[in-house]
């Protein structure tokens, strides 16, 4: 096989995808003793335009898993702005230790639907993303390690192929519906919304109603990546008006520029970090974020 360049290409929100990726792109282009690029797409910049790869490209491609299946948000973008033409890939996914369900075969189908040829595909448990109580730690050394075993087996694979390997075969349903957790009783859990007690067309004038949220104690167990922690919020109210239907918590640190936005609140309040405390301006732009669904 005639490779020139090996891609790492990832979709990671909190940097494990792309631990896993590079770990395994790294070894990719050391066994194959080629040039070594990435291509980062989770901020919306990135995703302004498509990814075109060729016949002489192995590019190593990971995202996390959802639910059971890739992403739903970023999906579109991968179905639609990532072709192979004629490219190889591995296929990688991350998962919050529960089960990765459908999400390796659902990426290797949308690969082979893209013009690309899979020749390996890997699943690494990862720290879950909502909490650090599950898969602490990961991926960890002995992860890492599982990176470049696959990396070394699929190098070797290509070296010894005379022509362009079948499709790699993975478990999995890549048309199966996403997971839906259950409740004790067995049934579909129930998630509840928070509505406002005032009809803003019935009574514009009205004082919007509040809404009482409970609140985890701190930032960093959400986003590992971000500077910042939140050590002293417990529970906070906000005007239930302004809260989005699917509560989103901001990661308000330095690097996610492009999710600035101006709050329509005026409250303050101070949270520890490092450096001493932090004044943040706006409660909103701490904890909730009405962000369009075309920039998650």
């Amino acid at each position: 096989m005639n490779i020139k360049r090996v891609w790492a290409v990832y979709w990671s929100a909190t940097g494990n995808t792309k631990t896993v990726v590079t770990a395994a792109a790294e070894g990719l282009a050391k066994k194959l003793d080629c040039p070594l690029s990435a291509i980062d797409f989770t901020l919306p910049a990135a995703r302004e335009k498509g990814m075109e790869f060729g016949p002489q490209d192995l590019v190593v491609i990971g995202t996390p898993t959802y639910a059971g299946k890739l992403p739903n948000k970023i999906l579109p973008y991968v179905q639609e702005q990532i072709k192979g033409n004629g490219a190889l890939a591995a296929a990688i996914v991350t998962f919050g230790n529960r089960n990765f369900d459908n999400s390796l075969a659902e990426l290797c189908a949308v690969l082979e639907q893209n013009g690309f040829h899979t020749v390996s595909a890997g699943a690494f448990a990862c720290r879950h993303a909502f909490t650090d109580r599950l898969a602490f730690g990961r991926p960890n050394g002995e992860d890492l390690k599982q990176a470049e075993k696959l990396a070394e087996e699929t190098a070797e694979k290509l070296l010894s192929a005379k022509e362009i390997p079948a499709p790699v075969s993975v478990p999995g349903d890549a048309a199966a519906p996403y997971y839906v957790p259950k409740g004790t009783d067995g049934q579909p859990a129930k998630f509840l919304k928070a509505k406002s007690k005032v009809d803003p067309e019935n009574a514009p004038d009205a004082k919007p109603a509040r809404t009482y949220v409970p609140w985890v104690p701190s930032i960093r167990r959400m986003f590992p990546m971000c500077p910042v922690s939140v050590l002293n919020v417990r529970h906070v109210s906000v005007p239930a008006p302004i809260m989005p239907a699917i509560l989103t918590i901001r990661r308000f640190c330095p690097m996610w520029r492009c999710w600035r936005k101006t709050s329509r609140s005026r409250r303050k309040i101070s949270c520890f970090g490092r450096g001493g405390f932090w004044n943040i301006h706006s409660l909103v732009d701490l904890l909730f974020l009405q962000i369009p669904v075309d920039r998650i």
